[in-house]
């Protein structure tokens, strides 16, 4: 496999069911880690829902990869990981928190809009499969999105968060211990992320990430394989140039097909659409005659054009094989699109919990995706850390004004080293 950079990729997509149960009740899911979760069943799926919730995750995530990549190479991103996960901590914000959550998310996670991911998910359930080729071959698409909340273990919980993780997500929350076993709980989540993304996403969580004062995780994980509907002829590839932004020419091995595709051009651009086998997904390729003045204006209306535009003609394609990678923490460009307050001493996510105020403190995101003759396999995992932050008590006032004692002490054995009294601090020795 070759070294992952970065490089742009948008991968839409939405929550697998982890299952909704009965009671506010805590059960072994299928192994050590005891899973809480809600008898409330999962809202009915509306098409026209899911594709407002994709609208939403595109115009954050165009959002969020314009200050990403600002100044790297090459980016890799999933938008509907990343939402995914801020969506979970959304349902549980209040006041100001909500309100900025909302305007960064596009309303995807609002109370408004509950419908909205849940229905997606359920559209895009259907795209794993197996499809036969041109030539009669069995080829398969594999598209997993999960969701796992990690919560500490006697945290009080509100039951309306566990009826929203149920009803728009269909899972529950996972119990570690945060307090006493804090790597246990890394390497808990860690080996989830591992599995479920076929072990392209092995550490998400670096140690130092979490500690004894985390108290819950909201994490997602999204693995996509899938073949080309017409895949690239490997004897066609070959070694050629590609000039990189920076004006620097390097040798990179190219893949080559004419074939009939969807294309579009425009004012200082090309496009094509690579279906995967099935149909229902694809990749579009985006060739800016100037990449730097073209992302200055790339927002989710700009895709929506070039996407609307494009039509079935001849092309023959050039494309160069990649392998890409793309970790990131995300909170300082988060706060920048508008939502500060989640991160400061002001978050209010008591629809989570009242027992401790919670604060964000940390948004990692890992993307990586290998473009190869045969398809692409792909993986992204987010994880939204929330701890406990004590509530700022009132000022004390003390003013020493009048005679005070003194006890210079060793304070592991009590004892008194120096005892005295000040009567007139102005009479020196």
């Amino acid at each position: 496999m070759t070294t992952r950079s970065r490089s742009i990729a948008f991968l839409i997509a939405a929550s697998l069911a982890l299952g909704a149960c009965s009671g506010a009740s805590s059960v072994p899911p299928g192994g050590n880690i005891e899973l809480a979760r809600s008898t409330v069943a999962r809202v009915a799926a509306n098409p026209a829902d899911a594709v407002l919730a994709g609208s939403a995750i595109n115009a954050f995530g165009l959002a969020l990869y314009a200050k990403l990549a600002a100044d790297t190479p090459n980016t890799v991103i999933s938008p509907a990981s990343i939402a995914l996960a801020l969506g979970m901590a959304r349902v549980g914000a209040k006041g100001q928190t909500g309100t900025e959550m909302d305007a960064v998310l596009h309303s995807l996670a609002s109370d408004a809009n509950a419908s909205w991911l849940n229905a997606l998910d359920a559209a895009l359930a259907a795209r794993s499969g197996t499809f036969k080729d041109a030539n009669g071959k069995d080829l398969a698409v594999a598209l997993r999105i999960a969701n796992a909340p990690f919560a500490q273990k006697g945290m009080a919980i509100e039951p309306a968060y566990l009826d929203a993780l149920a009803s728009r997500w269909g899972a529950g929350l996972r119990l570690v211990d945060y307090i006493n076993a804090t790597e246990a709980a890394r390497k808990a989540i860690n080996g989830w992320v591992s599995d479920q993304t076929e072990q392209r996403i092995p550490q998400l969580l670096d140690p130092g990430v979490l500690d004894d004062m985390s108290r819950l995780t909201l994490v997602n994980a999204i693995y996509l394989k899938a073949a080309w509907q017409d895949p690239f002829e490997a004897s066609a590839t070959a070694n050629g140039t590609f000039t990189t932004a920076a004006g620097k020419a390097v040798t990179v091995p190219l893949m080559h097909a004419t074939t009939s595709l969807r294309y579009a051009k425009g004012p200082g651009w090309q496009a094509v659409e690579i279906p995967y086998i099935g149909g229902s997904l694809a990749m579009t390729v985006i060739l800016p005659d100037d990449l730097t003045a073209f992302e200055q204006q790339f927002n989710a209306a700009t895709l929506d054009a070039i996407t609307a535009a494009l039509g079935e003609t001849q092309v023959t394609l050039t494309l160069p094989k990649f392998s890409i990678e793309t970790k990131a923490e995300l909170s300082a460009l988060l706060e920048a699109l508008g939502m500060p307050t989640a991160f400061s001493g002001g978050a209010d996510f008591s629809g989570i919990t009242t027992a401790e105020k919670l604060v964000i403190s940390a948004v990692i995101h890992q993307a990586n995706i290998d473009v190869d003759e045969k398809g692409t396999t792909a993986a992204a995992a987010t994880a939204i850390v929330l701890r406990a932050t004590g509530m700022p008590a009132e000022p004390v006032t003390l003013s020493v004004d009048h005679p005070f004692l003194f006890a210079l002490r060793d304070v592991p054995t009590g004892t008194v080293l120096f005892l005295g009294r000040v009567g007139d601090p102005s009479i020196t020795r």
